[in-house]
């Protein structure tokens, strides 16, 4: 793999030449980005959602859901790997090819942690929002809150922040009826 110096974009090419250690690695705009091994509650809300969005696809199979470590190629100079995705069937037959992704997700989900929260919340909500994801849920297990990001137009609208503190509820028109309480979602 080549380094990367001032003013030189890395490329999927590059990409592919990462090393398998265990730790995310992603490009944004040609940057590298590695994010160490989630810690324990992450990986409980990951869980937690994928089970609930798995089980309810089963009864209702109008796409797929997916978890990281899965690559999205979004361009020659940005490769993701979400914690959380799923694809429409229509979507997904566009999209999936025997090795990735190569177009945006229908829903993408981030559970943050201090290394990515800023990230999460800036650069990626604008890929997403550029690429044309439909929603981008950013969950932060640290306070039990998801915020949804929802596309309105060309744009994403204003965030809707849910709690489980306040008893909420996740829902989205994507897959409609299916109803994650925040109380399982951020359950032990």
């Amino acid at each position: 793999m080549r380094p990367a110096s001032a003013g030189v974009k890395l490329t999927y090419d590059d990409f592919v030449l990462f090393p398998d250690d265990g730790r995310r690695h992603e490009l944004i705009d040609g940057e590298h980005y590695v994010t160490p091994s989630p810690n324990t509650k992450h990986q409980r809300v990951l869980a937690n959602l994928h089970l609930m969005m798995g089980s309810w696809l089963e009864t209702h199979p109008i796409g797929e859901v997916f978890f990281a470590p899965y690559d999205v190629v979004l361009s020659h100079f940005d490769i993701v790997e979400p914690d959380l995705l799923y694809f429409s069937a229509e979507r997904a037959a566009e999209v999936l090819t025997q090795l990735h992704a190569r177009g945006a997700p229908d829903i993408v989900v981030e559970i943050a942690s201090p290394g990515t929260r800023k990230r999460d919340e800036t650069i990626k909500r604008t890929l997403y929002e550029r690429t044309g994801t439909i929603e981008y849920w950013v969950i932060d297990p640290k306070i039990d809150v998801v915020r949804v990001y929802r596309r309105d137009g060309d744009r994403f609208g204003r965030v809707t922040e849910l709690s489980r503190e306040a008893g909420d509820v996740l829902t989205t028109r994507l897959l409609p009826g299916l109803e994650m309480p925040l109380t399982r979602v951020f359950r032990k």
